[in-house]
């Protein structure tokens, strides 16, 4: 979106049913923008990467789609070459939107228009977009299955929200004060209240 914003974002993040936080793991997905949005009810697809992981930790598997290579597989991976053909080789549909791509398929006005995308993707594949195809596009399919059955949908939004809690910034600046800047914080009544709550119910009884 062009000159995204705060304004931008507080008609857009809670209207979400999705949040796709799709970077390659490694290259650290989002900000804060995954956990507004599971906050606000949207079910997240990404890659384990960045803020997704600790997601993951806290709504627990059934509640978020994840997929693709882990960090360290993506570096091993990306030690091996950038090359790609044989990844796009291996997946007939990813073959098959490459060379739709390289025809000029999408700009039959202008064939070779695109023709540096399909290059990359062949020969320059830095954030190993084939290597993660099949893996992303199974992940969605599911996705789509998913939204389908409404009740199930709904639950899976309803305990992403419930169980966001722990990306309080109140918390988050108590561990920075107490662990990294070493600097005595006490926790109001009402947090320390909240934080006994959480600590004996645990996000898996919510």
């Amino acid at each position: 979106l062009p000159d995204y914003n705060v304004s931008l974002a507080e008609v857009i993040i809670p209207a979400a049913d999705l949040s796709e936080q799709i970077s390659t793991a490694g290259m650290e997905a989002s900000g804060t923008g995954n956990m507004k949005l599971a906050l606000n009810g949207a079910l997240t697809i990404g890659t384990l990467d960045g803020a997704n992981i600790e997601i993951l930790d806290h709504v627990g598997p059934e509640n978020i789609a994840i997929f693709g290579m882990k960090a360290a597989e993506v570096v091993a991976r990306r030690k091996q070459g950038l090359d790609a053909t044989d990844a796009i080789r291996g997946s007939p549909r990813l073959l098959r939107s490459v060379e739709a791509i390289a025809a000029g398929e999408f700009s039959p006005g202008e064939p070779d228009r695109f023709q540096s995308i399909a290059h990359a993707l062949r020969h320059l594949d830095h954030y190993m977009v084939s290597a993660d195809f099949d893996s992303y596009y199974d992940c969605q399919r599911g996705i789509d299955a998913r939204w389908q059955v409404i009740p199930a949908w709904t639950r899976a939004s309803v305990l992403n929200v419930a169980r966001m809690p722990w990306f309080s910034s109140d918390r988050t600046i108590r561990e920075y004060a107490r662990d990294i800047w070493n600097v005595p914080v006490g926790a109001t009544s009402s947090e320390a209240l909240q934080q006994r709550a959480y600590s004996a119910a645990g996000p898996a009884s919510v």
